[in-house]
């Protein structure tokens, strides 16, 4: 027989132990100090991510500024009063058209005169008018025999060594011949011009006040070198006194606007050159004359400038009647002197205007915005150009002094009302919340309203959440609380696990299987609702009323086992019922009728998401639920039984409250992880960026978004910006949620704590 023997344990003052002792205390600080430094690390990790946010989107805030870069004389003064202003790129070199023909190059940075050019006109006649394009550098004279002659301005880029050089040259685009307009020989008085590489379509109004619509199409001939023109025009007879005085064509040659100084405006249709209608007559202003009329760059918009110092526009919308009204959209009223030019920008959706103080007044039209409002001059300005990069403006007054100024202006389409608000687009036929945020031209208005992304996100947290709660927390409760041990630890692994799926998977298979199959079973898909209550609480009471002898061999906390094969039985009965419930209810085609009583149906809609995005989040939910139900104090729960309570009356009073805390945790947690969701949203849905609750609609999320659009960004461009704000958006709500949610854990946990 062995005797143990007695372990001789050291006293505490031995060296033993007090070396056991000390790397004992040496490892608890050790674990202090990186649990310390690793929170800290965290916090400084989410403060520095907020600030990088806050850096890239801080652009954005600032606003538009103007510095004087030189003023100097009207240069070569001798050469005629200044028509028209323009300057390149790069507002290196500028140059005036003059009423006596000249055109003069200089210096944009100190005036010196670069080349003055003379037009080649017959010596008996004189420029009555002029018209001008910025974007193609055309320029327009009217004369007083009533021909025109057109020119085209150009900068020639060139490099000799590393030095870049300009080289200025006009051509006659028409010929170098004036060309006849009106073939009664009267004096032009206003004119308009389009351009493209097909036709040129020009427009005048005589003295006699006839409108003059002409179109001059390039003929090249087989045999030889030389063009012609080929001439298609249309003369209408305007009425006694309409005293036009303004007149611009759009993009397309197919509306022409005149403007008269009555305040009235003119809309034709010149699509058909031969016949132009006129399509309407409106009153512009209720006060003061109309002293300029402008079009936005993409050719819709139309921009109307008064003696009351006010710059309206203007665009044609489609009414019920599927016409076009020209419908007055919103008016910018930082000025108060008369308007006295309009220049606008050739990329973006902005202008400036000039007044008769000698202020200038930097607006964009989509934002409803007022940039800057700076006075340049002591007296009235005459001309105005900004540049085609919009970061230069060249100015003259009527003393004959330039102006150049240097524009910072670099984010002008942002504001509280385009990011959030509702907004009136142009060809739209009433304000809307639009995210569309590029396309393959300049004209394109961008639409930055980060309002509907937010929507999608919130819509599709909604619905994700209203899947996964109810079972993830009854399902955590249950298992923390009724389930057997062993059974618990079988469901409980196999739960988590799942947590482990890839969101690009379940994606996957939302977007590619789930979404065709629930189109097919949409009446099944609902009957799965029903069905299923019903059916267990049908068997829950059949169990009920079956006697013990039969029931009594099922083990306490095992019936949960029993209702797999009911569920599934009763989820194949449900879609098993679904084609001849759409055929008794919906005509066999329950989309067709969802259309029909105006419900749009997309096949990969929010309902999938929720399914889909549900899965993704229930097992954070159940998780934490289950572990904070299955910490409550057994005490609290014996207690509670051996006062008279029962097992269910335990937990709805004591466990649950006593849990709250943690199961508050788990909801909001589970909802932090469904409004960052990324992959599921963009693969599941149409990712439309739409605001509508409508269960069968998709939506475009604030994650999917950045997701998608980011790659495709111009780096520090506004869209780059704004998708940075978004992110900035969605950090801060998460933020803002978590911190709510831990306030109220607290308060629960301070309420309830003392069970």
């Amino acid at each position: 027989m062995q005797l143990n023997t007695p372990r001789i344990v050291p006293a505490l003052d031995a060296p033993e132990s007090i070396r056991r002792r000390n790397w004992r205390m040496l490892k608890d600080r050790l674990a202090t100090y990186s649990m310390t430094l690793g929170g800290i690390s965290v916090i400084i990790a989410i403060v520095l991510i907020f600030f990088y946010l806050l850096y890239v989107v801080y652009p954005l805030l600032v606003p538009a500024s103007a510095t004087r870069t030189a003023d100097y004389a009207l240069p070569a003064p001798d050469a005629g009063n200044t028509l028209f202003l323009d300057v390149d790129e790069k507002a290196d070199l500028g140059v005036r058209f003059t009423h006596l023909g000249h055109v003069v190059f200089f210096n944009a940075k100190n005036g010196a005169v670069i080349s003055d050019e003379t037009l080649k006109l017959p010596s008996d006649v004189q420029i009555t008018s002029y018209n001008a394009n910025e974007e193609n550098g055309l320029m327009l004279y009217g004369l007083s025999n009533g021909h025109v002659v057109l020119i085209q301005r150009h900068f020639r880029e060139s490099f000799e060594g590393q030095r870049r050089v300009i080289k200025p040259e006009i051509t006659y685009p028409l010929g170098d011949n004036p060309v006849v307009l009106d073939e009664k020989n009267q004096s032009l008085i206003a004119l308009s011009l389009q351009r493209d590489s097909k036709s040129t379509t020009l427009t005048g109004i005589t003295q006699d006040q006839r409108l003059i619509v002409a179109n001059y199409q390039e003929k090249e001939s087989f045999l030889e070198d030389d063009k012609t023109l080929e001439r298609t025009a249309s003369e209408i007879h305007l009425s006694e006194g309409s005293d036009i005085q303004f007149m611009v064509l759009d993009k397309n040659q197919e509306n022409l606007y005149l403007a008269n100084k009555h305040g009235q405006i003119l809309q034709y249709n010149v699509k058909d050159k031969e016949k132009p209608l006129l399509m309407q007559t409106v009153p512009a202003f209720e006060k003061g004359q109309i002293t300029t009329l402008k079009i936005l760059t993409g050719g819709i918009s139309l921009l109307v400038g008064n003696s009351e110092g006010k710059v309206s526009q203007w665009f044609p919308v489609r009414n019920e009647k599927n016409e076009q009204p020209l419908t007055h959209i919103r008016d910018f009223t930082s000025q108060n002197a008369s308007i006295i030019q309009i220049s606008t920008e050739q990329r973006r959706k902005g202008f400036v205007a000039a007044d008769s103080e000698g202020k200038i007044g930097i607006y964009n039209s989509t934002a409803h915005r007022t940039l800057l409002v700076e006075k340049i001059s002591d007296v009235s300005l005459k001309q105005l150009v900004i540049s085609p990069r919009a970061d230069n403006l060249l100015a003259e007054d009527v003393k004959g002094q330039i102006y150049l100024w240097k524009v910072h202006n670099e984010h002008p389409e942002v504001s509280w009302t385009a990011l959030w608000g509702k907004v009136w687009y142009e060809s739209y036929p009433k304000p809307d919340y639009i995210w569309q945020s590029s396309s393959a031209s300049n004209d394109f208005e961008p639409k930055f309203s980060l309002t509907p992304l937010t929507f999608g996100t919130l819509k599709g947290a909604l619905y994700a959440m209203l899947i996964a709660v109810p079972l993830a927390i009854f399902g955590g409760i249950y298992a923390a609380y009724f389930m057997s041990p062993k059974m618990r630890g079988i469901v409980k692994p196999s739960i988590e696990v799942m947590q482990a799926i890839p969101t690009v998977v379940l994606g996957f298979l939302a977007g590619l299987w789930l979404a065709p199959f629930l189109e097919k079973n949409l009446p099944g898909t609902f009957a799965v609702f029903l069905i299923i209550p019903l059916g267990v609480l049908l068997f829950a009471w059949l169990w009920h009323i079956t006697p013990k002898r039969f029931t009594n061999w099922l083990p306490d906390g095992w019936h949960a086992a029993m209702l797999i094969p009911i569920v599934l039985i009763l989820l194949a009965i449900s879609f098993y019922l679904s084609a001849p419930l759409e055929q008794l209810l919906f005509d066999g085609d329950m989309r067709l009728w969802l259309n029909k009583v105006g419900i749009t149906f997309d096949q990969r809609n929010a309902l999938v998401v929720g399914f889909a995005m549900g899965v993704a989040v229930i097992p954070t939910i159940f998780s934490i639920t289950e572990d904070a139900v299955f910490s409550v104090p057994k005490h609290l729960t014996t207690g509670s039984l051996a006062l008279g309570a029962t097992p269910w009356q335990t937990m709805t009073r004591v466990v649950i409250l006593t849990a709250s805390p943690g199961i508050f945790s788990a909801v909001m947690i589970g909802m932090g992880r469904a409004v960052g969701e990324t992959m599921i949203v963009l693969m599941a849905t149409g990712n439309t960026p739409v605001m509508d609750f409508n269960l069968f609609q998709g939506m475009r999320t604030l994650s999917a978004n950045i997701a998608v659009e980011m790659p495709e960004s111009e780096h520090n461009s506004t869209h780059y910006r704004v998708l940075f704000l978004a992110a900035l958006v969605l950090f801060t709500f998460t933020f803002l949620v978590n911190t709510a949610a831990e306030v109220v854990r607290h308060r629960l946990r301070k309420r309830y704590g003392s069970l």
